[in-house]
């Protein structure tokens, strides 16, 4: 019988946030894989897994989550941990992959699943969908992410602070990700834009540490890796201007 690799969206860490199918995913499966940086931390993903799932099935795996410069320590590390992970795959039927946020969007499951692939044969993949950090900070902030005919775009600040200018040049909502260490030019490009008055940002949602403010606030200082900033759409013409 094939073995099946689940990628599952455990949100961006409140444990409330983690679906009902997902739930279920980590409970029927026969280990579940956490993502970390170093075998001897509890990740976000762990934490939240943890809930619903007993330690003794947890297996941690370490990935390069960080490395952007070091392309070949990047792939060894890619490598090993795909090897681990085909390794659980021949000793179980089914293994579940705890993401943050959503298994499709900016997750480390992506690329394990392509490697998966390639090394075992037959594996079948799945993926069970989580909240996003922008749903869960619209939710918290009360920032409305789209109405009417208002495009969203999403951006990874580390794609450079020139994609996210382009963005905030447009008519849309834009959601910013991972730009704890560019705050400074994030911020810039929301004055530079005219964006900064209704934008918000976040960072470890749901948990202890939660942080929430306006962007208007935020003084250039680096902020953790993990933040989010909603920056809504202009709005004008009153309820359902945009229909």
């Amino acid at each position: 019988m094939s073995s099946k690799l689940v990628g599952v969206g455990v949100g961006p860490g409140d444990p409330e946030l983690v679906t009902v199918k997902g739930v279920n995913a980590l409970r029927a499966a026969e280990v579940v894989v956490v993502p970390v940086m170093d075998s001897g931390e509890r990740g976000r993903a762990e934490a939240t897994v943890l809930h619903y799932a007993p330690a003794d099935r947890i297996v941690r795996v370490v990935f390069a989550l960080n490395e952007r410069t070091d392309r070949a320590r990047r792939e060894a590390a890619w490598d090993a941990a795909g090897e681990r992970v085909a390794e659980l795959l021949r000793q179980h039927g089914v293994v579940a992959f705890a993401t943050i946020g959503d298994p499709n969007v900016y997750s480390t499951f992506t690329y394990l699943a392509q490697t998966i692939v390639e090394s075992v044969p037959g594996v079948v993949i799945e993926t069970v969908p989580g909240i996003t950090a922008m749903q869960d900070l619209a939710a918290r902030s009360g920032a409305v992410l789209t109405e009417g005919t208002e495009p969203l775009t999403l951006v990874p600040v580390t794609a450079g602070s020139a994609v996210l200018k382009d963005a905030l040049a447009g008519p849309g909502t834009v959601v910013a990700y991972k730009f704890g260490r560019q705050a400074a030019e994030v911020v810039e490009a929301l004055r530079e834009t005219g964006r900064i008055g209704d934008a918000v940002w976040g960072s470890a949602l749901g948990l202890a540490e939660e942080s929430i403010r306006p962007a208007g606030e935020l003084d250039g200082e680096p902020l953790p890796y993990l933040s989010t900033l909603i920056a809504p759409a202009r709005r004008e013409g009153g309820r359902g201007g945009k229909l």
